[in-house]
């Protein structure tokens, strides 16, 4: 007779930063032998083959926000249906815990398996508690946080809370340890700028403007990496190949962002949780320009970790202009002491082992009664 070992249902929504922490669980698990089923939605097609899951379940899902009472209505109908089928799922898998890392696509599952009694942990990257997990809150049995400090959890949650960090990607891992890159008199000055899907367009606007402020000696030696919408890409390399700087490599997508940034000196980047924690994993600088316009202010927040500690400049959306930016670049590259200084401040908040944490939280409720 086979018997067969435990399995944990992980709930994240299809996009990088509630994946990648995730599948980093998955792996977690898997090393303590616990088979590990995926519920996500419909966008997680083209990663599926990566995540480390024996089931991937898709369950209907979409966010009941918006002016428009018709769509939230429509959101909310979606919702429904994606309830129905989390709950079938749950029933037929029969886990021994279900784990949320946020986001809409999350809510069905877990609330079905807190219907159906069956310990569920909710992991919060951000600093702030988003909207999905605070409705979840209040059903969760532990609250798992990526950051020691996290505002906004509902007063009506008393699940016991564990800062256990952001589980960081095997990618980032493998470059944790490289040394942050000698920086002399000669050396190059290397540059990297990326602010995901939502953030790389202004991103385009303010680099290239900001770098043709700089003196013309400091741009010689500038090594630019960049990050570039596609309908950005042609203008941000036409403008930064006439600046005569050491060298300029401009993509929509780098595969390998883990390893570039080891290779940086000083990084400008939006400043989601997975962006925050790889920072400081890596133990590099930034100057961080955090999503403006959400309602959570999250990315604020999570920037402000970095900032309150000198690892750090977090710079307003609305504050960073070509002249701000081209000032602080100079301050800084001006100044090295002041980015290795940083590069030391950026692993003091480093958590690496956050995926075996969460893991053994989760074997240790899904074993409590």
């Amino acid at each position: 007779m086979t018997v067969l070992t435990p399995l944990v249902l992980v709930c994240a929504g299809g996009t990088g930063g509630h994946l990648f922490p995730a599948q980093s669980l998955a792996y977690a698990l898997r090393e303590r032998g616990i088979r590990v089923a995926l519920a996500t939605d419909a966008r997680v097609d083209a990663i599926a083959g990566d995540f480390p899951a024996e089931e991937v379940v898709t369950i209907a899902s979409a966010t009941p926000s918006g002016r428009s009472p018709l769509r939230r209505a429509g959101a909310m109908v979606t919702l429904g249906r994606g309830f129905a089928q989390a709950a079938g799922a749950v029933r037929r898998l029969n886990p021994a815990a279900v784990v949320g890392f946020g986001g809409y696509p999350t809510v069905p599952p877990i609330l079905a398996a807190q219907l159906l009694k069956v310990p569920t942990v909710l992991h919060e990257q951000n600093a702030v508690m988003g909207r999905a997990n605070g409705f979840l809150a209040k059903g969760a049995r532990v609250i798992a946080t990526g950051f020691k400090e996290v505002r906004g959890v509902p007063e009506k949650a008393t699940a016991r809370r564990v800062h256990t960090g952001n589980p960081i990607r095997p990618a980032v891992l493998s470059v944790a340890e490289v040394p942050y890159p000698a920086l002399d008199a000669a050396s190059p000055l290397r540059l990297l700028v990326f602010g995901g899907s939502q953030g790389a367009h202004v991103m385009s606007e303010i680099v290239p403007a900001a770098l043709e402020k700089l003196p013309a000696d400091l741009r010689a030696r500038l090594f630019l990496v960049q990050q570039a919408r596609p309908e950005d890409l042609t203008a941000v390399q036409n403008r930064t190949l006439a600046m005569g700087l050491a060298g300029i490599e401009a993509a929509p997508f780098f595969k390998d962002l883990p390893s570039r940034m080891a290779a940086s000196h000083l990084v400008i980047a939006r400043s989601g949780a997975s962006t925050v924690s790889e920072l400081a994993a890596i133990g590099r600088p930034a100057i961080l320009v955090p999503l403006p316009g959400a309602l959570d202010q999250d990315q604020a927040a999570n920037a402000a970790t970095l900032a309150g500690i000198g690892a750090a400049l977090s710079i307003p959306q609305s504050a960073f202009t070509p002249d701000r930016l081209a000032a602080e670049l100079v301050d800084l590259f001006e100044a090295p002491r002041k980015l290795t200084e940083a590069a030391a401040a950026a692993k003091t908040a480093r958590i690496l082992d956050a995926a075996e944490r969460l893991a053994a939280l989760v074997v240790e409720t899904a074993a409590t009664p």
